[in-house]
């Protein structure tokens, strides 16, 4: 049953007719990441010390120029965003190469998984504003993840759930740039917990990166805890640790 909010949101199960746009508002909302993340990154002391550094040695090696003071900087700049880009295209492409690819096969056909969209009325007509997936895990599937952390610290305050150790993994939430700061996520958020708990989910887990923010704290407000942290991001492991990008996985007790 469709769930509606005093902004005209209803949030129903995925359709197959949704998945051009569907597609369109995954990819936007994944690669919009990479700008936070690159200023992030170039703002560490390190990397300003490391750009300084670099600069002077290309005014020096220029023979006092500063354009190569500036080239070398730049340099330097560009490695850090290439960085950057390469961990949110590759966990893009990865999704999208996978179960992405068919949702209805990966989430509707499966009992213990789950996809939604959220609409919005614009002049009349409804258009899918954001969304978000919900997939049933094994207990030791959880078990192999940590094994894979790659030196991540983990939290043993969830490390078990009661009876068979299911429990339910939240992701591609996504809700479209200009219908933010709404209660949009919140609400898509909501729609996932209540969904766990029809399917008998002791809790619900979700992974973000730590330049989301705004994700973060929202979930935080929602009775999230954070309970590990790691660089395992999808692609080269040295490309998490230059730009200082780490995994953070959230849980709540259902």
């Amino acid at each position: 049953m469709a769930h509606k909010s005093n902004f005209q949101f209803s949030i129903r199960e995925y359709k197959p007719s949704d998945q051009h746009v569907v597609m369109s508002l995954f990819h936007d909302g994944i690669l919009e990441h990479v700008y936070p993340a690159f200023f992030k990154a170039i703002s560490n002391p390190d990397h300003v010390g490391i750009a300084l550094s670099i600069s002077m040695a290309g005014y020096v090696l220029g023979g006092s120029s500063y354009f190569q003071a500036l080239l070398f900087g730049s340099l330097w700049a560009g490695l850090i965003y290439y960085c950057c880009h390469d961990i949110y295209d590759s966990y893009m492409i990865g999704r999208l190469s996978t179960d992405m690819a068919d949702i209805q096969a990966s989430y509707l056909e499966i009992p213990g998984n789950g996809f939604w969209v959220a609409e919005a009325d614009v002049n009349g007509q409804t258009k899918v504003v954001g969304m978000v997936a919900v997939m049933g895990k094994r207990g030791e599937e959880e078990g192999k993840r940590f094994d894979d952390l790659n030196g991540g610290v983990s939290s043993t305050e969830f490390a078990q759930d009661a009876g068979d150790g299911s429990y339910a993994q939240m992701s591609h939430m996504v809700v479209a740039f200009m219908w933010r700061r709404r209660n949009l996520g919140s609400q898509l958020t909501r729609k996932a917990l209540d969904f766990c708990k029809e399917r008998g989910f002791s809790r619900l887990v979700m992974d973000l990166s730590s330049p989301q923010t705004a994700a973060i704290s929202m979930c935080q407000k929602l009775g999230f805890v954070q309970t590990s942290s790691h660089h395992n991001t999808h692609t080269n492991r040295w490309f998490s640790k230059l730009t200082r990008i780490n995994v953070m996985q959230m849980e709540k007790l259902i």
